[in-house]
This record gives structure tokens, C-alpha cells and sequence, in this order.
């Protein structure tokens, strides 16, 4: 008497990988290496650059306000190379920087001028002649007046360009995949070439994410460094 035998059919359900979602928790868990280490890359030539921008645009434009003649042309220059697209400013960049992070990093400070030293020759002049005067009256020299008197009170404009510069060169620093050294750049590109759409939409809201909580950190900032501005008078 022969035997029958149930042949059961194991189904293996398919993960979200393999169904190529949008939203994929398992991508993020499988690849959470590859995911920080372009997330540390981003935010660490993000800062890099605006820092460096910073202090380059903070020279440019005490020299705009020292010899007015020249001011025009560092304003004029800053705004030309804000227009040169990126593929053509990493290509100028190569030949001297290298295929590095170093190219990525002067080419965001180069964008970043326009901003930052229209925002610090603004904030600056900003500052009220009678308060200038005052200083000045009870003793204050040119670096003292500066430091003491006009920065802060020029803090709230210079924040402000220090924020759109900042959301900016996130948002640039993906361009940077030219060269490659693109940070969370590095997987958007590597998702659409592989029509990997978990990479693409993961890495594009950590763009966005790391925008948002830069912003929130320099709005913080900014409260605590003014708090003038915010006392409620009763």
C-alpha cells in the first residue's frame, strides 16, 4: 500500500528590499554603516565650509567697510562666482585640489560669499550713528568698537545670512558626488543609477532632516547670543 506524501510549499515572504519600497526600515537597519558615514561626511564638510566662508566673508567685508572704493568689486566678484555653475566650478577646482574633500569644501565657501558678506556689510552698517558716536566718545578704539559694539548688535542680520548659507550648502554639499565627496550625495546618486528607491528617499530626507535641524540650532543660537530682543517688557 502505497504512502502519499504532503509536499507543503514554504512561502518566504519578500522584505521590503526586494519589493524595492520607498519606505524601507530594513534598508535603514541593513545599511545604518553606510548611512552614518555619508551623514558624518555631510556634516563635517557642511561645517568645514561655512566656518571657512565665515571668516573669509567677515575679512572681505571689514575691508568693504574700511575702504569704501573697493566694495563694489568684492560685492561684484562674490555675486560672479555665485553664478558659475557647480560642475564648472568643481572642474576649475580639480587641477589645484584634487579629486578630495578640499575641492568640495572651497567651491561652498566660494558660493557662500554672496551671502555672508552682503549679510555681515548689512548687519554692520546697520548699526545707529549715535551708538557708534557714544562708543567712540567714551573711548572705544576700532577693534573694541568692533567686537563690542557693532558685532553684536549686527548678530541678528549676520545670523540670519549664516542660517541661508548654511540650509544652502547642505543642500550643495550633494553636488559634491562630482568628485566624490558628495556625503548622503554619494547614496542618492548610487540609488537612482541602481533604481534603488529605499537609498534614494532615505538619504534625500536626511538631506532635508539635517537642513532643518541646522536651522533650529542657529535660531537657538541666535536667541541666546541676543537676549535682548526677546525680554517682555512690563
Amino acid at each position: 500500500m502505497g504512502m502519499s506524501r504532503a509536499v507543503h510549499t514554504v512561502t518566504i515572504p519578500e522584505n521590503c528590499m526586494v519589493r524595492n519600497d520607498w519606505v524601507c526600515p530594513e534598508y535603514v537597519r541593513s545599511r545604518s554603516g553606510d548611512i552614518i558615514e555619508a551623514l558624518q561626511q555631510h556634516v563635517w564638510i557642511t561645517v568645514m565650509a561655512v566656518l571657512a566662508g565665515f571668516l573669509v566673508s567677515l575679512a572681505l567685508a571689514l575691508a568693504a567697510r574700511r575702504w569704501r572704493n573697493i566694495s563694489t568689486f568684492i560685492t561684484s566678484t562674490s555675486t560672479v562666482l555665485y553664478t558659475v555653475p557647480s560642475l564648472a566650478m568643481f572642474g576649475l577646482l580639480f587641477p589645484v585640489t584634487g579629486l578630495t574633500s578640499t575641492t568640495v569644501i572651497v567651491g561652498l565657501v566660494l558660493y557662500s560669499l554672496t551671502i555672508l558678506v552682503r549679510g555681515i556689510v548689512t548687519g554692520l552698517d546697520g548699526v545707529p550713528r549715535d551708538v557708534r558716536e557714544a562708543a567712540i566718545g567714551m573711548g572705544y578704539g576700532p577693534f573694541r568698537l568692533l567686537r563690542q559694539v557693532e558685532l553684536p548688535l549686527a548678530l541678528p542680520t549676520i545670523i540670519a545670512a549664516v542660517r541661508v548659507t548654511t540650509v544652502s550648502t547642505i543642500a550643495m554639499t550633494t553636488l559634491g558626488v562630482i568628485v566624490g565627496h558628495g556625503g548622503l550625495g554619494e547614496l542618492i546618486l548610487r540609488g537612482l543609477r541602481s533604481n534603488f528607491r529605499a537609498e534614494v528617499l532615505t538619504s534625500s530626507v536626511l538631506v532635508v532632516v539635517l537642513a532643518l535641524v541646522a536651522d533650529l540650532l542657529l535660531v537657538t543660537v541666535q536667541r541666546l547670543s541676543t537676549p535682548w530682543r526677546h525680554r517682555v517688557v512690563t
